[in-house]
């Protein structure tokens, strides 16, 4: 592939994590050596054209603009690489076309809004011969990479066991026992994005990726908030009032065993007020030799692809040296890594796969009461 790379963005419009986090990492000027955004596709006319002038003005060159069917972008002579950020339940038509042009592609997490959509994407991918990547973005946090590091080390010695509690606090209203009527998609399990789906799919991909794979789970679930209230942006409830019955569990338990004969043990949390004092994020990993502990107390705790949080090995802080983290960082990382051909380390559309296998064994587990293997 040529460089710069020249990519043409689907998604990338005026709001939406494309525009505040995706984009921007992407048109960095220290990013400027290895991609050109050349192209833009959205599902308007009007929206296209409105972000293809907002990056010919930033970038000093032409943007081509392109909505409605993707494969308009993907032909292109002048796109080497597609980036695609659109709602999950859109990922898998948006992406096909881009795979049938041969182009490689970048897709948001959870690529596709199910295991199958998933499967049919690599299957795609792998029948066209096609490079992709996914937005895992934890991968490239500095404590992830650090936490990384020091288990590869072996510095804790061998791995015995892992735990994480997490918190979505009640503010972000997010799922239940509030949620925002600008993103009532979330809501519905059909639509692939859910809090296991999302944020638990994430903190399993860092499990996984910092400690393998697991071999078998057992999960619980349970809706302690039945009923959720519609609100608006600022957190009002909506008038005329407007609730609805919630249709997925806010509250996930786990535990499994990874194929290297650790145990790990999962505690998700959703919608308590972020109160002082509450857990909202502390993830552990214990050897023979030595422990790890990553904690947040911040309102994005949880999300760890999103915010960093602070990381202690025997109970003495690490250092993560000068600069910030956060999304901004992890996402210009990702960018980084692709861009250096075989030798990059980033998610794939396999690992999504993987991932989703992981989330099913989970439901299923839940659901039938029963362990679920998975070698």
């Amino acid at each position: 592939m040529s460089k710069p790379i020249r990519v043409g963005f689907v998604g990338l419009s005026a709001t939406g994590w494309a525009a505040t986090v995706l984009g921007p990492a992407l048109v960095a000027p220290t990013l400027k050596d290895e991609y050109n955004l050349t192209a833009v596709s959205t599902t308007s006319d009007a929206s296209s054209k409105a972000s293809a002038q907002t990056y010919t003005k930033k970038l000093g060159h032409p943007v081509k603009a392109f909505f409605g069917d993707t494969s308009k972008i993907a032909s292109d002579p002048d796109v080497d690489f597609v980036a695609v950020s659109v709602k999950a339940m859109f990922h898998k038509d948006a992406v096909l076309p881009v795979i049938e042009g041969k182009k490689p592609f970048f897709i948001e997490w959870p690529a596709g809004r199910s295991t199958e959509e998933t499967v049919e994407i690599a299957e795609a991918a792998r029948r066209q011969g096609v490079k992709s990547m996914v937005g895992l973005q934890g991968r490239h946090s500095r404590v992830i990479r650090k936490v990384k590091e020091i288990v590869s080390s072996g510095a804790l010695g061998a791995i015995r066991s892992t735990y994480v509690v997490a918190l979505i606090p009640r503010e972000f209203n997010l799922w239940a026992p509030f949620h925002n009527e600008e993103v009532l998609y979330l809501s519905k399990k059909e639509n692939g994005a859910t809090l296991l789906q999302i944020p638990i799919g994430h903190q399993l991909d860092l499990i996984t990726h910092v400690l393998g794979d697991f071999s078998k789970v057992s999960a619980m679930a349970n809706s302690v908030y039945p009923i959720t209230t519609v609100v608006d942006k600022s957190g009002k409830p909506v008038e005329p009032p407007k609730t609805f019955e919630t249709t997925t569990p806010d509250h996930y338990a786990f535990t499994g065993v990874l194929k290297s004969g650790a145990m790990v043990n999962a505690f998700w949390r959703l919608g308590y007020k972020s109160t002082e004092g509450r857990t909202k994020l502390l993830w552990e990993i214990d050897g023979e030799e030595g422990t790890i502990r990553i904690e947040s107390d911040g309102m994005m705790a949880a999300m760890t692809s999103m915010q960093d949080p602070d990381l202690y090995l025997n109970g003495k802080k690490v250092d993560l040296g000068e600069g910030e983290g956060g999304s901004l960082h992890n996402v210009t990382e990702g960018w980084k890594e692709y861009a250096k051909g075989e030798e990059g380390e980033y998610a794939t559309i396999e690992d999504a796969v993987k991932n989703h296998q992981l989330l099913d064994a989970i439901q299923r587990s839940y659901e039938e009461g029963k362990t679920v293997n998975l070698d």
